[in-house]
């Protein structure tokens, strides 16, 4: 009889553990704020705690600051619910080491720590991890992520869209699990993104609603300046995914060309010579699949079809930016310096000095459930190096003349498979812009 009545109690215990309250933090990540000497924290609870602290401070938990949430409510027939916590932190020491926690009267994380920037960052000379397409299942690149990130190797992580393959997938589950994962990198240093393919799903609402990037436009597209280095991350899915909107493809044109044209001031290019992008969709790939990238006439470098409106690639090589990355394909590919499908290599002896185009990046390989792109035989003659290796890259703005980015394979247990020095002479990379009116 006590048996019985005790399988009883357990199973209404079990139907009825889906509804516990929990107040406890989770998915915890930091991002820039309007400047890199202000860090956001974010994190979710499941309930409502009606508060937002985090509690930090050099060698101590002394200051508190405290911010808003709001509720996320998932597209999917479950309707599940959540609530994402947002807290700025102003006015932070520059160069220094900060301890953190957050949460409320409810429940606390665990404690993390962070750094924050130099007080001149235009003469900082950051280290970056940069890397798109990494999902719940699979994500073999992350544990050594976590390792570097948590040793102080980076100082900001990029991420260039899709996440956990896909962060609707089971009422979102998936992507609650993810934002779990990433906390061991996230809760460490900025972590920035822009959205992929997979973050489409109830207009991009999961992506939306996770993450905090700077500006006013959801994360979807913003610049922050970083060392010597002016970053743009822009949203490439509008030129696919029409549903969501003619005006939104629109309104990023605009303001990207705006931004382009600030950060080209003298100025501002003398203050920060380096000018890189990044978004999810190449314009440019050898891979052996039908993806648009493999396209002579690629939406994302000549824009929409027929009018050729919204085009990137002459964009770029007008304002003179000098690294494009991008992920998307499952894969490492580096390119000569490249516009209109021409190499315009520095020199033959030294093709990345001096360099007369855009340099583009494809790093798409931390790993996913859908595995690993295969190229076509014939390496095209504009791309210059491409594996299949799961892996990410690492980026370091040495100074206003040299940047430098390697590949790292995971496969091969964190060896660098391939690096390239980006030099100039001058701030501004020597294009000639009058191919743009002579193009073909």
């Amino acid at each position: 009889m006590n048996l019985t009545i005790g399988l009883v109690v357990l199973s209404l215990f079990s139907v009825a553990i889906g509804n516990v309250i929990y107040y406890q933090p989770e998915a915890v990540h930091l991002s820039y704020g309007d400047t890199i000497h202000d860090i956001v924290v974010t994190w979710t609870t499941r309930n409502n705690t009606h508060e937002s602290i985090v509690e930090y401070g050099i060698g101590g938990l002394i200051l508190t600051a405290q911010g808003n949430s709001t509720l996320f409510i998932d597209g999917g027939n479950e309707k599940q619910k959540q609530y994402i916590h947002r807290v700025w932190l102003k006015n932070l020491e520059p160069n220094s080491n900060y301890l953190y926690h957050c949460g409320s009267k409810y429940g606390w994380s665990n404690i993390f720590y962070l750094k924050t920037a130099p007080e001149v960052s235009a003469k900082w000379s950051p280290h970056i991890v940069i890397f798109g397409d990494m999902g719940n299942e699979n994500a073999q690149s992350l544990p050594r992520l976590q390792e570097e990130a948590q040793r102080g190797l980076y100082d900001a992580a990029i991420h260039i869209g899709d996440f956990a393959y896909d962060m609707n997938t089971d009422n979102a589950r998936v992507g609650d699990e993810f934002m779990k994962q990433i906390q061991e990198v996230a809760a460490y240093l900025p972590y920035m993104t822009v959205p992929g393919n997979h973050e489409e799903k109830y207009n991009f609402s999961n992506y939306r609603s996770r993450f905090t990037m700077p500006g006013n436009s959801e994360g979807l597209w913003y610049s922050f300046n970083v060392g010597p280095v002016h970053f743009i991350g822009i949203e490439t899915e509008a030129y696919y995914f029409m549903n969501y909107g003619i005006k939104q493809l629109v309104k990023q044109y605009n303001w990207l060309e705006e931004d382009l044209t600030e950060a080209n001031m003298p100025k501002n290019r003398a203050q920060r010579p380096w000018i890189v992008v990044f978004g999810h969709r190449p314009m440019y790939c050898s891979n052996a699949n039908a993806d648009d990238c493999t396209n002579h006439q690629s939406l994302i470098r000549v824009g929409l079809p027929i009018i050729n409106w919204f085009g990137l690639e002459d964009l770029f090589f007008k304002y003179k930016v000098d690294l494009l990355l991008w992920a998307h394909e499952h894969s490492y590919e580096r390119l000569w310096p490249i516009y209109n499908f021409k190499v315009q290599n520095g020199s033959y002896e030294n093709p990345y000095k001096n360099y007369k185009a855009p340099v583009h990046v494809v790093t798409g390989s931390a790993g996913c459930k859908e595995g690993r792109e295969k190229f076509i035989p014939h390496k095209p003659e504009w791309s210059a190096y491409r594996s299949s290796d799961y892996g990410y890259t690492r980026m370091k703005a040495y100074n206003q003349t040299h940047l430098y980015l390697e590949q790292v394979s995971d496969d091969k247990e964190g060896a660098v498979l391939d690096h390239v020095w980006l030099i100039k002479d001058n701030v501004l990379p020597s294009y000639n812009v009058d191919l743009l009116a002579n193009k073909i």
